[in-house]
């Protein structure tokens, strides 16, 4: 039987009145490519801490590739990849000594093919000499994921990587973490970007004071919280009952429907009403519509 890449059971954590973890209780599998969502305090940066044995839980267990992260960390250690939220970096040393100096922390040696092949996919090669103090914010997010990668772990969580990252550098990598997904990588991901979730993640857990509030794939948390939406801008305000929607101080109008044949019948609804469109737009559902339903039912 495949072990689950990672195992969390019954973890709680306090700090002071603080409850940062209130029982969490989660399995990730082999291969997925999992979103871990949630408003800031909700617990995210404090499970991933625990998950990379930086904190320890009050209470639970926590596992890697079937290794208990205390019991048996080194193993756990080494099964995991994290790329933290923080730009933390050493000042003294290049990109590629930098990269050596990670290797060595998990005792491998003569891995310089490895870490030039890791450059080269996150376009870090024509830096490898730089001083890490010398680069751009979105340069240095890229060396921190080159550092959680130098020791192939099978398991990478992403805190947040595209903080602060322009467009062309978050484009690249994500191409970068697709590939590893494909390769047989678990991702685990955090982020404020809900695009970029709902895109790239197949199933999704949020978080909320310490808790999963919602976990399921990303398409069953879209058809379970949202639906479509059509828009529509009024040339001059319209007031009627019957339509069941108040305008916006713009004179937008927004209409939820399930079926897009529901919305010819919206449509003759506001010619009744003697509506003039001065423009409209039709709306998927988002995750973050979901995200904001799910918080406020929590």
């Amino acid at each position: 039987m495949t072990v689950p890449a990672i195992r969390v059971t019954g973890v709680t954590k306090q700090y002071g009145a603080l409850k940062a973890l209130a029982g969490v209780d989660l399995e990730i599998g082999q291969g997925e490519f999992f979103g871990l969502l949630g408003p800031n305090g909700a617990g995210k940066t404090t499970l991933i801490s625990a998950l990379a044995g930086l904190v320890r839980p009050d209470s639970g267990t926590l596992e890697v590739m079937g290794h208990d992260v205390v019991g048996d960390y080194r193993n756990a250690r080494r099964a995991l990849g994290v790329v933290p939220q923080e730009l933390v970096f050493d000042p003294f040393f290049t990109v590629r000594e930098a990269l050596r100096l990670q290797s060595g922390y998990f005792g491998i040696r003569d891995n310089d093919d490895w870490i030039d092949e890791i450059l080269e996919s996150l376009d870090l090669t024509a830096k490898a000499g730089a001083n890490m103090r010398m680069l751009s914010g979105g340069m240095k997010r890229r060396v921190l994921v080159a550092q959680a990668l130098v020791h192939r772990p099978p398991v990478i969580v992403l805190d947040e990587p595209t903080a602060g990252v322009d467009v062309e550098l978050r484009q690249g990598l994500w191409q970068f973490v697709r590939k590893l997904n494909r390769d047989g990588h678990t991702i685990v991901l955090t982020t404020h970007y809900l695009e970029e979730a709902e895109t790239l993640c197949g199933r999704i857990a949020m978080l909320k004071a310490g808790r999963i509030v919602a976990l399921d794939s990303t398409a069953n948390l879209l058809a379970r919280f949202t639906t479509h939406s059509l828009r529509v801008r009024l040339a001059a305000p319209l007031r009627d009952p019957a339509l069941s929607v108040t305008p916006d101080e713009e004179g937008w109008l927004e209409f939820g429907f399930e079926r897009f044949e529901e919305v010819e019948g919206v449509l003759a609804r506001l010619r009744a009403a003697g509506a003039e469109i001065a423009e409209m737009h039709l709306g998927e559902p988002d995750l973050e519509k979901v995200f904001i339903g799910v918080m406020h039912a929590a």
